[in-house]
């Protein structure tokens, strides 16, 4: 069973408050970074976002939530007043922040009676006094109840430091710490600049000799290295179509309500990330919003959030590409697939909704969908994705959600896998490049071959000439390597850096005569 991962010893901080006033601004700020979408229009933030905040060498978490309107039934509103709930449960203390261009209201003094019930350490932030004539309005404010009142401008950082060392001195802290950095000594994202390349060469050409004569991998050797270069915490974002189940999927995953999930498209905004254990392995599940095609974004936090979306994506290790079964996989689908796949990230496509065309089918009269036909769908229209495994799920219910982290244990396992440089060589011999369908004048001769990188794996031919490969040639050596070492689920980028035929054959040793080498020994 998947366990959510939290530190216990360090304090929570809940920022709320109704929409608008400023909520996700401040929280930026106290992270150091835009981790919340921000904007004009009322209520963009709708689920949990969680950050650190770092001051002074101790670090304590806190949490944004959505504009709150505690009179509000209707779905979202509702929804995000739940979320909000289960954020002022887990907290410390708590931040209520309102606008201080705006005059009270109703809902801001249900709020601060809702609050101080909670018998939890309660502040003021009174946002946008960009100018000190308006403190004296935040003084206004006081009305609510709230003793620890703050005038703030978190746009601008006016009174955010002296807000948070108040906050340190109720809420628990613990000795900063960086985050758990990747424990790779390979996983380089970037190919090794010419310099580099220069040294690698004179030590691969000096361990050539040893390294043909290696009898076939240990295997032993081999999962040791693996697990060297493996990071401990596998990043996998949920990405597809607005609507397809992404947040129903994370909430199956984690067990728990974490995402606000509705009928209406895009209500997914911010990512929302969880960090899951399971089986012993730790994995860091991030809900993306749904992306859109360019000209059906219209509010600016709809195109924000697919801004955020990518930018998710470009961290992440794995991407679950969720696509509905009903609606079938779209060329939408294969846009957003292609995101994935040219920014080398391994992919998994989860089909879900697989019950609505199987056993839950409204038309009793047609025949269940087939998986191995369906599979053969997907894969005509996603060509370019002939590597990632294809899994049917239902996330409503939960059905075979759980293959979803074997699956994305089994691609990450390939996604830093090595090659030795005996191993690729080897390779190289056995390969008929006559078979390739590529026209002689952009034929190129192999002197050499090695892997120079890991997720996603990143070969570098020693060639002949200073050319791009031709994509022919580049297709079919990678189906070669698929072959021969599989890299399922994983992108293979192959790079090719020309070098002349004698700096891989050594020279003829100079033979001296025998009245030389007197002399000499003089």
């Amino acid at each position: 069973m998947p366990s959510i991962l939290q530190d216990e010893h360090e304090g929570l901080l809940a920022i709320v408050g109704r929409p608008n006033v400023g909520k996700s601004t401040l929280f930026n700020k106290m992270v150091g970074r835009r981790r919340a979408i921000v904007g004009d229009e009322p209520g963009i933030t709708r689920d949990r976002l969680y950050g650190k905040v770092r001051w002074n060498g101790r670090q304590f978490r806190v949490v944004d939530t959505g504009g709150i309107v505690p009179e509000d039934k209707d779905l979202i509103p509702s929804e995000i007043f739940r979320q909000a709930r289960v954020a002022l449960d887990e907290a410390a203390a708590v931040v209520m922040v309102t606008d201080v261009r705006t005059e009270l209201t109703g809902p801001d003094m249900e709020l601060a009676r809702l609050l101080q019930k909670l018998g939890k350490p309660l502040y003021l932030a009174v946002n946008k006094v960009d100018d000190p004539k308006l403190e004296a309005e935040a003084e206004n404010f006081r009305t609510l109840g709230i003793k620890n009142l703050w005038p703030i401008s978190a746009e601008h950082s006016t009174g955010v430091a002296e807000l948070i060392e108040e906050l340190m001195t109720v809420i628990p802290t613990i000795a900063e710490v960086d985050d758990e950095k990747r424990l790779n000594n390979f996983a380089r994202r970037n190919i090794l600049l010419d310099d580099e390349l220069e040294t690698e060469i004179d030590e691969l050409k000096d361990d050539d000799e040893d390294s043909a004569e290696l009898e076939p991998a240990d295997e032993a050797a081999l999962e040791d290295q693996l697990m060297e270069t493996m990071p401990n915490e596998i990043k996998i974002a949920i990405i597809g179509r607005p609507n397809v189940g992404k947040s129903t999927l994370l909430n199956q995953l984690t067990e728990s309500d974490r995402a606000i999930v509705s009928s209406i498209a895009g209500t997914t905004r911010d990512a929302i990330d969880e960090v899951v254990e399971h089986a012993g392995k730790r994995y860091r599940f991030i809900d993306t919003a749904g992306i859109r095609r360019k000209g059906k974004t219209h509010l600016m936090a709809e195109k924000m959030s697919v801004v955020m979306a990518r930018k998710h994506l470009e961290e992440a290790d794995v991407a679950l590409m969720v696509i509905d079964a009903v609606e079938g996989v779209s060329a939408l689908d294969a846009n957003i697939a292609g995101y994935a796949h040219e920014s080398g990230r391994s992919v998994v496509v989860v089909v879900n909704k697989w019950d609505l065309v199987t056993t839950a089918r409204g038309d009793e009269s047609k025949p269940a969908a087939d998986s191995r036909v369906y599979e053969e769908q997907v894969r005509r229209v996603l060509k370019f994705l002939d590597y990632a495994p294809v899994i049917f799920v239902s996330a409503l219910n939960g059905k075979n959600v759980k293959r979803v982290f074997e699956t994305v244990e089994r691609v990450a396992r390939e996604r830093w896998r090595r090659i030795t440089t005996g191993e690729m060589n080897r390779f190289l011999k056995s390969v008929d490049f006559e078979r390739a369908s590529v026209p002689m004048k952009n034929r190129i001769r192999i002197y050499y071959m090695t892997q120079a990188a890991v997720a996603p794996p990143t070969f570098i031919l020693f060639t002949d000439k200073d050319v791009k490969l031709h994509f022919s040639y580049q297709r079919f050596l990678e189906n070669q390597i698929r072959e021969a070492f599989a890299f399922e689920g994983t992108p293979i980028w192959i790079k090719n850096h020309p070098r002349k035929r004698r700096d891989f054959v050594p020279g003829p040793k100079k033979i001296t005569s025998s009245k030389e080498s007197k002399k000499r020994a003089k």
